[in-house]
């Protein structure tokens, strides 16, 4: 690998330890600090595969750099200090959601179907919704009622989402050969 791909791929890793502690903070409405390192370094060490050095060291760093950026401060109180979203990192998260960033498609479909399945009960409509609008923003495809595919790796993305609406039980995240009678997804998705 060559000293630009290095560079882009350190960038990209730091880009994403941010989105997960924000995302972290953003589920939770506030963290403790003492949960928030294990909590952040579990989804990197997911997200990664483990492939990286000085976890404490780049989630510290990253967290200063959120509080630098106005994104995140600590709120101290009786029971323990607490990071907090500020609003302007409030917007970044929900940015996040509101489709305004995308998930990356490779040059070449791997020839697998990223399938979605939730089942949220009548009295969780409103979160029902909302995650439909969510998959929809992002440019899944619906195969039946709450049922959605999408031709690209999105694990990330369905765990942030499991993770911001605390559904993580009723969600699974599949990842299926084929698809009876595909033809008319892979000409929605533009796949020959």
């Amino acid at each position: 690998m060559g000293k630009l791909e290095g560079e882009v791929r350190k960038k990209t890793q730091r880009q994403n330890i941010r989105k997960i502690i924000l995302n972290t903070i953003y589920g939770a409405g506030m963290l403790s600090v003492a949960m928030l390192a294990p909590n952040a370094v579990s989804a990197i060490t997911k997200l990664t595969g483990g492939n990286f050095t000085n976890k404490n060291y780049r989630i510290k760093r990253s967290i200063t750099r959120l509080i630098e950026d106005g994104l995140v401060f600590f709120d101290k109180t009786p029971k323990g200090t607490f990071a907090r979203l500020t609003p302007k990192g409030q917007e970044k998260v929900e940015m996040l959601y509101a489709g305004e960033v995308g998930i990356k498609k490779p040059t070449k479909w791997d020839n697998k179907w990223r399938v979605v399945i939730y089942d949220l009960r009548e009295s969780k409509k409103g979160l029902r919704d909302k995650l439909r609008i969510t998959l929809v923003n992002f440019g899944f495809a619906k195969l039946q009622d709450s049922v959605w595919i999408y031709p690209y790796d999105c694990e990330d993305l369905i765990n942030l989402i499991k993770l911001d609406f605390k559904i993580g039980k009723e969600v699974l995240y599949l990842i299926v050969d084929r698809v009876e009678n595909d033809k008319w997804i892979k000409r929605l998705f533009n796949i020959p």
